[in-house]
């Protein structure tokens, strides 16, 4: 008998025939003997339509009922498997947030999930029964509902599976798991029977869709092996483990596990800056407290007269609101001219094989140089090297790359 949690996303949800199927999945490992808690998101689009309403009510909504509104869509996807499981003979009930409780932060919108009474969940799998919970939600200390963000549901399944000691948690979308690169540019893309946590953090951190970046790293903290999943085809998914987990898998790996892209990013270069103790945090520090996420940051070498420019990334849709907060701030931070420029991509290798091969970095930019593809900018960690190319490169540069590491061979997947 195994602890499972089954997260099914709102591709899966969307509508009653496929959740009959859904609730088919979760048969299947009911009557397997293992013990079962169901997190929902939303229908797909239902979360968009709640918001677009909350939009419509008011410019300037409030958030802790913006949270009443938008957590409705997980409500109704919780209830409607839980009576469709019923109806196939199983003994299934939807429990709420505030039910099992999910207890959170009070920053709606934006919760963060404090703790998990395991108790409801125990007394379920003592009756037989099986937990559907909506995902993304939880009760704040005033007991009012609070959603933890776009994607959350990714993270109240992992969060539901630490709390009860799942065995693992199973993530069902509508891919069967992660690949080396995107199928729809590369077609000989191949999927990966095992991933490590630190490459799935870095693949979801520089583009890759498949999971949301909070729930791979609670998985990591916690211990939890995620398995990815299709909803519609039943084939082995993806496992996501420790990387001393690999164990037999190691000998299928490349050094490079897979190539991930990312247009939404912009960049915003400050000419003529300052070359003084300070200057990058007058740039900076009005930049987070506007909330404005900064990526990549790159500085010249200082000019004539000690002036320098500073090139920095921020994603697509913060560009206006960053350049604003940069043109109130001019005279203090003292730059001279700032460029701005949406047309790029970040693309970046990742794979934990960089620690003990050299020269992975040298082959990137040499595959690139000799398709003159022009790099804006680059940053590195310890598994990953992210560059800045031109937009209408974007394509090219993930093909070449993806055959320079070897990574559209024939194998197993």
């Amino acid at each position: 008998m195994a602890r499972i949690v089954m997260k099914f996303g709102g591709t899966s949800m969307a509508g009653i025939e496929r959740i009959r199927h859904v609730a088919g999945l979760v048969k299947r490992e009911a009557e397997a003997g293992n013990q079962v808690a169901v997190v929902v998101s939303a229908m797909a689009g239902e979360t968009d339509r709640l918001i677009q309403f909350c939009r419509e009510a008011s410019s300037l909504y409030d958030a802790r009922e913006y949270d009443v509104v938008v957590a409705s869509g997980e409500q109704v996807t919780s209830g409607l498997l839980a009576i469709t499981l019923q109806g196939m003979g199983l003994n299934a009930r939807s429990y709420m947030g505030w039910q099992l409780p999910i207890r959170t932060t009070t920053a709606h919108a934006a919760a963060l999930i404090d703790t998990i009474d395991i108790g409801v969940l125990e007394r379920v799998f003592g009756e037989g029964g099986i937990a559907v919970i909506p995902g993304f939600q939880g009760v704040a200390e005033d007991g009012s509902v609070a959603t933890l963000g776009r994607g959350g549901s990714d993270t109240s399944a992992v969060a539901v599976a630490a709390a009860m000691k799942a065995d693992r948690c199973d993530i069902y979308t509508d891919v069967d798991g992660v690949y080396t690169t995107d199928p729809r540019i590369v077609p000989r893309a191949r999927k990966l029977p095992i991933v490590t946590y630190e490459e799935m953090l870095e693949l979801a951190s520089v583009g890759a869709k498949v999971l949301q970046t909070r729930s791979v790293g609670l998985a990591m903290r916690e211990h939890i092996p995620i398995k990815v999943l299709s909803s519609f085809d039943d084939r082995p998914g993806t496992m996501i483990v420790s990387e001393k987990d690999i164990g037999e898998y190691q000998m299928e790996r490349h050094v490079i596990t897979g190539i991930a892209h990312d247009k939404n990013e912009a960049r915003i270069t400050l000419a003529g800056v300052p070359d003084a103790p300070g200057a990058a945090a007058s740039i900076f520090t009005p930049l987070a407290a506007a909330n404005v996420n900064v990526d990549m940051i790159v500085q010249s070498v200082p000019r004539a007269g000690e002036r320098t420019d500073l090139t920095f990334t921020v994603p697509a849709a913060a560009l206006a609101q960053a350049a604003d907060v940069l043109e109130k701030n001019r005279q203090a931070i003292g730059y001279s001219e700032m460029l701005t420029d949406s047309a790029i991509t970040k693309l970046s290798i990742v794979g934990v094989g960089m620690r003990s091969n050299p020269g992975i970095a040298a082959r990137m930019f040499q595959t690139l140089a000799d398709r003159k593809i022009n790099i804006l900018a680059i940053t590195t960690s310890e598994i990953k090297v992210s560059v800045l190319i031109p937009e209408d490169y974007t394509e090219l540069a993930v093909r070449v790359l993806h055959t320079a590491y070897g990574l559209d061979e024939e194998g197993e997947g």
